[in-house]
């Protein structure tokens, strides 16, 4: 409701002299539903370096004024805003782009104006058609670029002194011509006092670099990397894994925390409350005497053995993800140096970690709101992150972010961009939807998700519809992880390879951002009776893996990521279209960039235990063709190459060979 005195109209009653010239100077053009814009513009929207923004906005007048608008944007180091026009698309609705070339903070704003020269010759136009036009129409055309005239300095007026000239010289036909002319629309525009003009809010966009948008990530532990469960794994053994990794095609190596790890309340295998001798406890109790969150576990190596590790997956193309867990074991030296940090409980013990019922003895959280906390401790936080920045880690895996404050992440995340601009951070929160989303607004680039448990046709079609339109799109970018080592899937665990074949051609092909935890590709899947858990979790001992096994899927997995770096439809989960495949247990979708002739079409049975057959439309109508139209079709599984001719087609889909992916144009156009 407008309260503004002069709007609501109980105070002209006394003043109606101020209140009507109070009236008078409101807006008479209104700008709405801008796009995009997150939450009218309290978060900026995301983009990635690169990218042209396309803005648009209902502007609107009374009346039959034209009008027109201008799209202002900048880079927010600039000073200056650059402007181009919006152009009218229907039903009062404009576009306008902008190019983001780089990372960093952005800003844009619209304009609007009435043109009434534009007004002037729409109306100049239809008398002219009709044979209406007449001499005093004409002549306030003239009278227009008179004033304009007048307004003008420089090049403006000399040009304008021209167009009168010419004018004058000419008869009424010609006037009317002139006054129509393209040249003379230029030039009033230049001279256009653009009256009542109006300006947006302004609207805040964060450019990304390109891996916030398209990566595959593979996750390991470090200790495991070893060939027997007694023999603690070290960075030098993940360096020997990398080229099987980068063969594979993962371009993002993910590691949980590698720092020490601590003795008190050990948990032992298959989370036991007591540890075995020899049993290295779990990786996210971090801290013991040997250091903290900006120690390295002696067991994996030293800091240099990291920097080496470094090095070596940079040179294999690929870059380290590190976990960010905000959480301490027991012996972590924060607790005696910074007591004040913590939950004690009235007997003077430290208060563990839980999520009632369940109590995690090998852990204690911080309390970030604890006087002796603020500010010190955020700080403390902030600087772990620098740290591993300053030794080259440019993406962080944060750890449950959803049980520490908003206010924490959207400083610290702030801070250490405005230092690193590059930096990225993940977004580990399986947690009610509007929390995650607004996790994704105060600062993170990547998010879980729930495609983790979304395996019917139903359920994934209404998920990605949600996660690819606006406003959700504009902040939010889904990372899809086929397992974790928290989450074994019951999917998985009940449809052996062919399960496993079927969740990575969805992650890989809905989403630019996928991931699978190691074990994957070996179709582990062995659980722990009525849960979501592994038997024999890694999280609490030393797991070696053949991986030669038999029945792995690591060709299949390796020709999914080649497919996504050879083609941009699949770096984004952006551009999808859900088709029509007629059966319940098949999903079949396209993916298209702007600009290209082609599509790349997915289909996939979501049925591991039977063979499932299927009519299903091409979409000939994305190139206007009617239905007895024929396309191309390039199989990128097989390379094999052949015609669809009408609308209705037919596939059939086994268990050992879940899924198709074509390339598909017009005749003539692959």
């Amino acid at each position: 409701m407008n309260t503004d005195p002069s709007i609501a109209g109980w105070p002209e009653r006394r003043h109606p002299v101020e209140s009507a010239r109070r009236a008078s100077l409101q807006a008479r053009i209104i700008i709405a539903d801008v796009t995009p814009v997150v939450d009218g513009g309290a978060y900026p929207a995301k983009r990635i370096a690169g990218d042209i923004v396309s803005v648009e906005a209902d502007i609107f007048t009374d009346g039959h004024q034209s009008l027109a608008a201008e799209l202002l944007f900048r880079a927010d180091i600039e000073r200056t805003w650059q402007r181009v026009p919006m152009r009218f698309l229907v039903n009062d609705r404009w576009v306008g782009e902008f190019p983001i070339p780089g990372i960093g903070h952005y800003s844009f704003l619209i304009e609007a104006w009435i043109d009434i020269f534009a007004g002037y010759a729409r109306d100049l136009k239809k008398r002219r058609d009709a044979g209406a036009d007449t001499a005093l129409d004409i002549a306030e055309g003239r009278a227009l670029i008179e004033a304009a005239r007048h307004r003008s300095k420089g090049e403006t007026r000399t040009n304008l002194d021209t167009l009168l000239k010419e004018f004058d010289a000419r008869a009424q036909s010609g006037r009317t011509e002139l006054l129509l002319a393209s040249e003379s629309a230029r030039l009033m525009h230049e001279a256009d006092d653009r009256p009542f003009r109006v300006q947006s809010a302004v609207y805040p966009v964060e450019a990304d670099r390109k891996a916030a948008r398209f990566a595959s990530w593979y996750e390991l532990f470090p200790r495991s990397q070893t060939d027997h469960p007694s023999r603690h794994g070290t960075f030098a053994g993940v360096i020997a894994r990398l080229p099987a990794i980068r063969d594979m095609g993962f371009d993002v190596l993910y590691l949980p925390p590698i720092h020490p790890v601590g003795l008190t309340n050990r948990k032992g295998r298959n989370n036991a409350l007591r540890a075995s001798v020899g049993d290295p406890g779990s990786v996210y109790a971090i801290g013991s005497q040997d250091g903290g969150h900006d120690a390295i576990e002696p067991l994996l190596g030293t800091l240099d053995d990291f920097r080496a590790l470094i090095q070596a997956a940079h040179t294999h193309g690929m870059e380290l993800a590190l976990d960010y867990a905000v959480q301490c074991s027991p012996d972590h030296p924060w607790l005696k140096e910074h007591p004040g940090w913590f939950d004690w409980r009235a007997d003077g013990s430290i208060k563990y970690a839980e999520n009632p019922p369940k109590t995690y003895e090998d852990i204690v959280n911080v309390d970030f709101y604890k006087p002796d906390a603020i500010p010190d401790l955020w700080l403390a936080l902030r600087d772990i992150v620098l740290f591993w920045a300053g030794e080259g880690v440019r993406i962080f895996r944060v750890d449950n972010p959803h049980t520490k404050p908003f206010p924490f992440w959207q400083w610290m995340i702030a801070a250490v961009r405005a230092k690193n601009p590059d930096i990225i951070f993940l977004s580990e929160a399986f947690t009610r939807p509007k929390v995650m989303y607004h996790l994704a607004k105060i600062g993170f680039a990547q998010s879980y998700t729930y495609f983790t448990w979304r395996d019917t046709k139903h359920d994934l079609t209404a998920y990605m519809q949600e996660l690819t339109s606006p406003p959700v799109s504009d902040f939010f970018r889904p990372h899809f992880f086929v397992n974790t080592p928290d989450i074994n899937p019951f999917f998985l665990q009940a449809t052996g390879r062919p399960g496993f074949l079927i969740r990575a051609a969805l992650a890989a092909t809905l989403s630019g951002l996928w991931g699978m935890y190691s074990g994957f590709e070996l179709c582990e899947a062995e659980a722990l009776t009525g849960r979501e858990e592994y038997l024999n979790s890694e999280k609490y001992e030393i797991k070696p893996r053949d991986w030669t096994a038999p029945d792995n899927i690591i060709r299949e997995i390796t020709q999914l990521n080649a497919l996504r770096k050879a083609y941009p439809a699949l770096q984004t989960h952006m551009g999808l279209t859900f088709y029509n495949a007629f059966n319940d247990h098949v999903l079949y979708y396209g993916k298209h960039v702007p600009g290209d002739t082609s599509r790349i079409l997915v289909m996939v049975s979501l049925d591991a235990h039977g063979v499932r057959e299927t009519a299903f439309e091409i979409p000939l109508w994305e190139w206007s063709l009617p239905d007895h139209e024929a396309l191309e079709v390039e199989d990128l599984l097989s390379s094999a190459r052949f015609i669809w001719r009408g609308k209705i087609q037919h596939e059939r889909l086994f268990p050992d060979a879940p899924y198709r992916i074509w390339r598909v144009a017009p005749m003539s156009s692959l």
